[in-house]
């Protein structure tokens, strides 16, 4: 019998191990692992540049687009980018605006034409009256007993003049048989010339009186409203009181014709050529929004004032409602119109230098030309230019006080040509307007 040692048993162990690994694939050889190991390294190697590369990609890239853009906004900087308008034609007709002052048709003070005291009187403050109409009775007796002894005068005259003229034609008769001297019969003739002179001189005051009387009645010189009455009964007035005076004028009434109204304005010197008896006119005022009163311009001065270099108008207006009222503040539409009507720009684009009004205009080749004008009518946000411009040119809006003649601009988008269409504007570097 045969005993084994454990080194020999340690020997004979493997033998199981050394079977089942028969059973497993090849290992592969030593020369094939470093090639596996090393295509594992340059996959790693490009993965790691191609993520180096996206960074820098990142980082890097906005910032050539950031100096691209900033290089290309510094290039069109360097221009100056302009707005051009077209210059238009003016219209025919200007309506012009002009504070108006509404007066009466006619307006009359009434005064006392007789001494007396007020018996009656028939209308006050707004009454309409007609004209003739009694607006109040003054009670007169030493006027009556006045005429009375006029009247008397006037007999005791004719009744001389009778005597007197009977008397001559006998003295003609007995100078025509000699009876008597030429003198004597020409004397009688003379004294009744004479008396019929006292006569015609009693007959006139009579007359005078009787007038006198008359205006115990004070009637209304015209169709009207009363707008002031100053009487009472009782009161006493005098003959003509004291016009003129601000105190205690002796005014007994103030009557204004309203159905048609004047008003008058004050038209500007450059405009007063254009202001005709022809020229449409209409009012307006705030109590009526929205409601406009045609008129007529009615007469002018046809004279500058020399204070204030405009031209005194009077416009009639009908007023036969009553709407509008005297000594009222309106507004006064005056429609001017001129055969030749220039072109208009804003007057945003107008420059104001020493050597006077001056305009913009950019040429064919994107330069500026600085063009001196004068100025027409003025529209309010608009003005005429008569002289100095063409339908053609093309007219920078708000201008620079720095731009000057000659200088480079790039027309901005927006901007209108000749014939009012929008202008294309020019590409700036990078593709950016």
């Amino acid at each position: 019998m045969t005993t084994q040692t454990p080194l020999e048993d340690r020997d004979a162990a493997p033998e199981p191990e050394a079977q089942a690994s028969s059973a497993l694939p090849p290992s592969p050889s030593p020369s094939a692992v470093p090639s596996t190991r090393t295509r594992k390294r340059h996959a790693l190697v490009l993965g790691l540049g191609a993520l180096v590369l996206a960074l820098l990609a990142a980082g890097i890239v906005p910032k050539l687009d950031a100096r691209k853009a900033q290089a290309a906004q510094v290039a069109v900087q360097r221009e100056l980018s302009v707005a051009t308008v077209a210059p238009k034609p003016a219209p025919a007709t200007q309506d012009l605006l002009l504070p108006g002052a509404v007066m009466p048709w006619a307006d009359a003070s009434i005064y006392a034409r007789t001494s007396g005291y007020v018996q009656h009187w028939y209308a006050d403050i707004g009454a309409h009256v007609k004209a003739g109409q009694t607006l109040a009775q003054i009670d007169t007796p030493e006027l009556d007993a006045q005429l009375q002894q006029a009247r008397a005068d006037e007999a005791t005259a004719q009744a001389n003049y009778r005597f007197a003229s009977s008397t001559a034609q006998r003295w003609q008769t007995m100078l025509q048989t000699q009876s008597v001297a030429q003198q004597d019969a020409d004397a009688k003739t003379s004294d009744a010339a004479a008396k019929l002179a006292t006569l015609q001189a009693t007959q006139a005051n009579v007359a005078r009186l009787q007038e006198m009387v008359a205006y115990q009645n004070v009637t209304a010189p015209f169709d009207g409203v009363i707008t002031v009455r100053n009487v009472q009964v009782g009161a006493l007035v005098t003959a003509g009181g004291t016009p003129g005076l601000a105190t205690m004028p002796g005014e007994l009434f103030h009557i204004e014709q309203t159905d048609r109204l004047r008003v008058y304005v004050d038209v500007p010197q450059d405009d007063a050529s254009r202001v005709t008896p022809g020229t449409a006119v209409w009012l307006t005022t705030q109590q009526y929004p929205g409601r406009r009163f045609p008129a007529t311009v009615a007469r002018s001065a046809n004279a500058i004032d020399p204070v204030s270099r405009t031209l005194h108008v009077e416009v009639d207006v009908d007023n036969a409602d009553g709407a509008l009222m005297p000594g009222a503040y309106a507004q006064v539409h005056l429609a001017l119109t001129t055969t030749t009507p220039a072109l208009e720009v804003p007057v945003s684009a107008l420059l104001f230098r020493p050597d006077g009004v001056t305009v913009a205009v950019v040429d064919a080749h994107d330069k500026v030309q600085l063009r001196q004008v004068s100025i027409g009518r003025d529209f309010g946000t608009y003005v005429e230019i008569a002289t100095g411009l063409a339908p053609t040119d093309r007219v920078i809006n708000n201008p620079g006080d720095a731009i000057a003649n000659g200088q480079s601009v790039r027309v901005a988008a927006g901007s209108t040509d000749a014939a009012g269409t929008p202008a294309v504007a020019a590409a700036a570097p990078g593709g950016k307007a």
